[in-house]
């Protein structure tokens, strides 16, 4: 109190039960915590704040929750990764190649181009 400072705490829940499937078959709780430190990585040195970095940890954790009592570790990735192409195209880059096992330059070329994407526009009255 002398101090002057304000403090303020957060709570989050860590007894969701929910429980991970993984692709080697093994089941473990979900830890926020990892998804966590794969974002940061994905973001280190980008102009991603970190309000934004917990607001995508926390979506991807929602998300999950919603889920059901049991969830992928393909659909906790894909729901990173669809959160990240939003944030920042570069952290996006970087995750995707860690998340799908980019082995070369054509997989990074790949991915720049679903993710730069656009249809062409109609013309109309064209035949």
């Amino acid at each position: 109190m002398s101090c002057g400072f304000r403090f303020t705490t957060f709570e989050r829940s860590s007894g969701s039960g929910l429980v991970v499937a993984k692709r080697s078959g093994q089941r473990e709780l979900f830890d926020r915590e990892k998804v966590v430190a794969g974002v940061r990585a994905a973001c280190k040195n980008r102009p991603v704040e970190q309000g934004a970095l917990d607001a995508l940890v926390d979506a991807v954790g929602e998300q999950a929750r919603r889920s059901g009592p049991e969830v992928s570790s393909q659909e906790i990735g894909v729901a990173v990764l669809d959160r990240l192409r939003e944030l920042d195209d570069v952290a996006y880059l970087r995750f995707a190649s860690v998340y799908k096992g980019f082995e070369g330059a054509d997989d990074f070329a790949r991915e720049v181009g679903l993710l730069t994407k656009q249809t062409a526009p109609k013309l109309h009255g064209a035949s």
